[in-house]
């Protein structure tokens, strides 16, 4: 119910406090949920509420209802459960209807006192008051008085329900104890007994009781239309809020964060002392941990630091240095390559004390390497490292199989390796105070691989000289390629895909077999024009049957292969001569179209060119076609029957094997000159010999100086030699299509000898010398029929002179005139000294 109470008539809102019995499921609930819940004390202040009432309702709080006959103090209800009436309006004002409960409702008042309020440890605090009595008007919030509220949890209550803190207010303000009753105190089934106080009222801090009104203390009930109550912010663990931690037995305690925090506290400040001390010891000092090329210098001055590097590194420069580059090593000595020590840089380099005290901290468990600046001789310095970098390079080896014996041998890929000399002088200038240097090498690849090289091996390697290959001839003939040979035949190149490819040599192949089946082979045989009777006369070719060996060596790679025979057949083919009967009739052979003849030589000079004409005679040189003399004949050594006869060595006259053979090479020249055959090389002895005509003459040497003419003419020619003992006749037959004219011009210039004057014997040839002089040639050719002139070409020859030989001995002295002149026809080594015109003319 509701009414007012007051003497200054001013609206004062009171209402019961009742009693709701919830049952035994609502006291389960509640002792459930604050089980756990601490005793919490906490202050709270709305500046902007005023409550018009002379007392506050204590709500129930949430979840929780109080027993019959039990007293409880009940906290605040949340907002949302109580709304705030609007000041000045009674709850039938309103509109609000009091909610109807069966039991019946008590209202207790007390005598009129000033109001109080409760405190936790059991004493009373009186509301403040005006000078009237009244209570004190327009506090401000926060001047205004603090409720405190205590909030009992579920397990500090008394064993009839009733918290402790509600009998410590009951008793501080000498009201009985329900929940001890006397011999005189009614128990709660008893009919009018005073029902207990749950709560004091707490007076606004807008209007404080009147003088001596008295506390109005009121029993649970419903909750009042006055202004919500505050809800104090949560603190506290899981177990609940959290209070001051002063009150034993309260399981959200912060008792252990406090005392984290002073030790955390206690610590920081002892590591700021420890800082400030390490700081001021270490001013001035090399910062600790540094160390110079492993030289330890932390906590030294800087003075000591420099003394103890300049003891310890000065002597490194002088000390040899490992360096390796790639799979190579050797040694470098510091000063020859040019490196010295920039102590100031490297002292900069060691730098201050650090401020950072994680820095600091880390200098106890650690070393800092700052290294060497080094000066350096840049030419000295790349002269050293090309150095190591020749040896250090090397080309790739790729993988490969060889054949040792007739057994496959692997080689096993290697990658090359070059080595950046501007790269490694940075890198042996920087590293070379630690005593070893690993200088950077770029490495080069190979492309073949361990699996690909064993691969080839197993598959073609080792089955290729399982056994010999075996080629079978007509007539009974065979061709063996042994085992041990295949590897002439046989080789590897890279694949390009790690592996490598087979490679079958045929013309080596051949090389082995066809000289054992040359006998089942039948050559082809060329056309021959013979001189039979003064005339010229065809000799039928012949055609031949050889082995067509590409055809038959086609399957070698899978021959090489078989386990079982390895044999095979040899494919013959038809082979025709170069020359057939045919192409003899056409070339127009029919007559003599020149002819030359010298004479006048010595023996053995005779008997070469005897020879060597033998080897030109019947010589084809069909339209078109160059002869070269040195490529017909060939070699002309003992093994091919010439023998020793004059030459001119060291410009004087000599004797060699094959001499004498420029006469032969000076009457061929002539023969062709006049057959208006076309001048592609040829060279004039050194000096004159008057057995040759002046400018139309030529020498020859094996290898060095040769003849060669082309034959312009739609007809082939026919070389003809004709010798006997004192003279060399060379005949060109052919058709005769041009004349040919030849006119010598007048000797000019001329030029004295020089004397030689040598040791008498076998080596000494003496000559009386001869003037030398220029000379001209002019050849006139032309056509046979017309007479027309087709060309006109002069040639100009300069001959040395004739050196004076003079051989000091008791021999008779040589006679004045020369034994009819010499021959630059040279043999074997000596042949270049005659093209270098310094020799005299040998005797016939």
């Amino acid at each position: 119910m509701s009414g007012s109470n007051g003497t200054d008539e001013s609206p004062h809102e009171h209402d019961d406090a009742r009693t709701e019995n919830v049952g035994s499921t609502a006291e389960s609930a509640r002792e459930a949920e604050g089980a756990s819940a601490p005793t919490e004390r906490f202050e709270a202040v709305d500046p902007h509420r005023e409550v018009a009432e002379a007392g506050s309702v204590t709500e129930p709080q949430a979840g929780e209802a109080t027993e019959p006959g039990a007293g409880s103090v009940t906290e605040p209800q949340p907002a949302a459960e109580a709304p705030q009436p609007v000041a000045g309006e009674t709850p039938e004002a309103s509109g609000a209807v009091e909610p109807q409960v069966d039991e019946p409702k008590t209202e207790a008042m007390a005598a009129p006192q000033a109001p109080t309020e409760a405190r936790s440890d059991g004493t009373d605090q009186v509301a403040p008051t005006g000078a009237d009595g009244s209570p004190t008007e327009n506090v401000h919030p926060s001047e205004a008085p603090t409720a405190v509220i205590p909030v009992v949890a579920p397990g500090n209550r008394a064993p009839d329900g009733s918290s402790a803190a509600t009998h410590r207010l009951l008793r501080s303000q000498g009201e009985p104890d329900p929940a001890q009753p006397g011999p005189a105190q009614p128990g709660p089934e008893q009919p009018g007994a005073p029902v207990p106080p749950t709560s004091t009222a707490m007076p606004s801090a807008a209007h404080p009781p009147q003088g001596d009104q008295p506390t109005h203390q009121m029993q649970a009930g419903p909750p009042p239309q006055g202004p919500p109550p505050v809800t104090p912010p949560p603190t506290g663990g899981p177990g609940g809020s959290g209070g001051d931690g002063d009150e034993p037995g309260r399981s959200g305690s912060n008792l252990p964060r406090r005392t984290i925090a002073l030790v955390v506290g206690g610590v920081v400040a002892l590591l700021a002392v420890f800082y400030v001390a390490d700081l001021a010891l270490s001013s001035g000092k090399v910062p600790r941990g540094v160390t110079v090329a492993g030289v330890e210098i932390g906590g030294m001055s800087l003075d000591a630091a420099e003394a103890e590097l300049t003891e310890q590194l000065t002597p490194r420069l002088d000390m040899p240095v490992d360096v390796t580059a790639g799979d190579t090593q050797g040694q470098i000595v510091p000063s020859e390559a040019g490196i010295g020590i920039d102590w100031p840089a490297t002292l900069d380099q060691v730098g201050s004390q650090p401020l950072n005290p994680f820095t600091r901290l880390a200098s106890f468990f650690g070393n800092d390497e700052v290294g060497v600046v080094s000066t350096r001789d840049e030419v000295a310095l790349s002269a050293a490292i090309e150095k190591a970098a020749t040896a250090a390079a090397h080309e790739p080896r790729e993988g490969n199989i060889v054949f040792e014996d007739g057994t496959p041998v692997p080689v096993t890929p290697q990658p090359g390796q070059q080595l950046d000399v501007a790269v490694a002088g940075d890198v042996f200038a920087e590293r070379w105070p630690y005593g070893d240097v690993s200088l950077p090498v770029e490495s080069v690849d190979v492309t073949v691989t361990r699996e690909g090289l064993d691969r080839a091996l197993a598959e073609v390697a080792v089955p290729a000289v399982a056994q010999d290959l075996v080629v079978r001839g007509l007539d009974g003939a065979v061709g063996v390629l042994p085992r041990d040979a295949v590897g002439a035949v046989l080789s590897f190149v890279p694949d390009g895909s790690g592996g490598l490819e087979p490679q079958y040599n045929t013309e080596a192949a051949i090389g082995i077999l066809a000289p054992q089946l040359a006998p089942s082979e039948t050559e082809p045989k060329d056309a021959r024009i013979v001189l039979d009777g003064g005339r010229p006369t065809i000799v039928p070719s012949e055609t031949g049957e050889m082995v067509d060996w590409p055809v038959t060596l086609e399957k070698l790679p899978d021959l090489l292969k078989e386990e079982g025979d390895r044999s095979t057949d040899a494919v013959y083919k038809k082979a025709e001569p170069e020359l057939t009967t045919e192409g003899a009739e056409k070339l127009g052979i029919e007559e003599v179209v020149s002819e030359f003849t010298t004479s006048g030589f010595e023996y053995a000079s005779g008997v070469n060119i005897r020879l060597a004409a033998q080897e030109i005679n019947g010589a084809i040189v069909k339209p078109g076609e160059t002869f070269s003399f040195n490529d017909y004949t060939g070699p002309r050594g003992a093994a091919q029957g010439y023998i020793e006869s004059g030459i001119i060595e060291s410009g004087r006259p000599g004797k060699a094997v094959g001499g004498g053979i420029s006469q032969l090479a000076t009457t061929l020249y002539n023969a062709t000159y006049f057959a208006g055959m076309e001048d592609v090389e040829h060279t004039e002895h050194s000096y004159y010999i008057s057995r040759y005509p002046a400018a139309r003459e030529a020498t020859i040497y094996d290898g060095a100086i040769d003849l060669k003419f082309r034959n312009p003419f739609d007809t082939g020619v026919l070389i003809q030699t004709i010798g006997t003992s004192s003279d060399i006749t060379v005949r060109i037959w052919g058709t005769k299509t041009v004349d040919v004219q030849s006119v010598t011009g007048n000797r000019t210039n001329f030029t004295s000898p020089n004397t030689i004057t040598l040791p008498a014997g076998s080596a000494c040839i003496p000559s009386s010398g001869a003037q030398g002089f220029t000379v001209t040639d002019t050849r006139i050719v032309t056509d046979a029929r017309t007479g027309a002139q087709i060309s006109n070409a002069t040639r100009t020859v300069r001959y040395d002179p004739v050196p004076i030989v003079k051989c000091i001995s008791p021999e008779p002295e040589p006679s004045d005139e020369p034994s009819g002149g010499g021959d630059d026809a040279t043999s074997g080594d000596t042949g270049s000294e005659d093209a270098e015109a310094e020799d005299a003319p040998a005797p016939e």
